[in-house]
């Protein structure tokens, strides 16, 4: 994993000396932080959760090409957006034999040893920007290695978990009698309960995000424009070796109602809510989904943006302290605070999901719609989970939206961010 460096060399032309010069303060030590984090004993750690998942299931092995569960189960980050819509690199993840990476070529050389991989070796990409018109010789490829692992490695279990997969490709496994089942439950299962390297982790990514918000509050002005705000975080991010942001939601004004509008080049006015959620992928590759709504400066939060707030605010807090282990979902839905009716048309689509290195299993469904969507499950200690608010009627001026992301202790849930959110509309 790269690291950002505390100093940056600079030699004078003419003079043999190499000054120091200071790099500008990033609000936390990455270099510090990152060290106090096992990345060796998580990756050894994630595997293990992961196999166990599989040998419940009586799965002979995963086939991974999401570069998600690919990093979870490897390790591995090479260039995890472009291959969300170009995957050409899978990772082959025995239940009882090795980890096989298949990596491009070009880029074999720069993915790190990793404790976990047995072998790298060069994948075969038979998607049809890579293939062209060769997809089905390639896909036949791309089949044949998948094949013979099955055949070495699962013995007379035929039995193979698989996240994402073209039908023409998985047509051909399945001719060679490997029954196919969905890997995103077991991996989802695996990735429910954090080790404490992945706490460490997800609170690292939380304390970057706060420095983030804390830059964009004190830069919010009357006409700063949404994606000038927004990039803030992004920028604090990226300094901190963090990764990318999931989604573009930073509106203000009249857009902030209906939720999950994309920032735009509006001009944020004096007086209006500016809300935002960070979906931040931070370093490590971990998720910072927090947020806020604050008001404008140049004008004082009127009586209807105060009300908004507070009853966002409640509906957080509230659950929160609902949060314990052994709770089930439904208990949960059950007990949770109940939204006023004439905000339930507008209101978040679930009130919790989980978190790790994006949203994760579960999703928490309203009580109402619990016949349509809804699942039960238990919550459990090292679950880290986001509680959820947005506030306004359909066809309101404006809506406040709040987020916290907590991890469930043996106690209750203890809150990551220490962003203000008591009473922040008033800063």
């Amino acid at each position: 994993m790269s690291r950002i460096l505390d100093t940056a060399r600079e030699r004078t032309p003419g003079n043999n000396t190499t000054p120091v010069v200071e790099a500008p303060p990033l609000g936390l030590d990455i270099v510090a932080r990152s060290a106090e984090i096992d990345d060796r004993q998580m990756c050894i750690d994630r595997l293990a959760r992961l196999r166990r998942e599989l040998a419940q299931r009586d799965y002979a092995g995963a086939l991974l090409s999401d570069p998600l569960n690919i990093r979870y189960a490897t390790g591995s980050r090479n260039m995890p957006v472009w291959t969300m819509h170009a995957p050409g690199r899978y990772v082959f993840v025995a239940t009882d034999g090795p980890v096989v990476l298949f990596e491009f070529g070009s880029s074999m050389r720069v993915t790190p040893d990793l404790p976990v991989v047995d072998e790298v070796r060069q994948s075969t990409s038979w998607f049809y920007f890579m293939a062209g018109p060769r997809v089905h010789e390639k896909t036949e490829q791309w089949a044949a290695d998948v094949i013979d692992l099955m055949n070495q490695h699962g013995g007379s279990n035929r039995r193979l978990a698989i996240d994402r997969c073209e039908p023409w490709g998985a047509q051909l496994l399945v001719d060679a009698g490997i029954r196919l089942f969905d890997a995103q439950e077991p991996v989802e299962q695996a990735r429910r309960i954090k080790t404490p390297d992945e706490i460490k982790c997800l609170q690292l990514s939380v304390d970057v995000s706060d420095i983030g918000i804390d830059r964009m509050r004190r830069a919010l002005r009357p006409g700063i424009s949404e994606n000038q705000l927004y990039s803030i975080l992004h920028e604090t991010n990226i300094a901190h070796d963090g990764e990318w942001i999931e989604c573009r939601l930073l509106t203000s004004g009249p857009r902030t109602n209906p939720w999950f509008q994309e920032s735009s080049n509006r001009l944020i006015e004096p007086g209006d809510i500016v809300a935002f959620d960070t979906d931040m992928v931070g370093p490590f590759g971990y998720l910072a989904d927090v947020s806020r709504s604050w008001v404008c400066p140049g004008r004082k939060p009127t009586p209807e943006q105060r009300k908004l707030y507070e009853i966002a605010q409640d509906q957080v807090l509230t659950n929160i302290d609902l949060l314990k282990p052994g709770l089930s979902f439904r208990e949960f839905a059950e007990r949770c605070w109940p939204v006023p009716e004439e905000y339930v048309p507008n209101r978040y689509m679930m009130m919790i999901h989980g978190a790790g290195m994006v949203d994760e299993y579960p999703n928490v469904a309203y009580v109402a719609d619990w016949e349509e969507s809804g699942f039960d499950g238990i919550f459990d200690e090292n679950m880290v989970v986001c509680v959820e608010s947005f506030i306004d009627e359909v066809g309101g001026k404006e809506g406040i939206k709040l987020e916290e992301q907590v991890l469930i202790t043996s106690g209750g849930a203890v809150r990551m961010s220490s962003s203000p959110l008591e009473g922040a509309l008033e800063v």
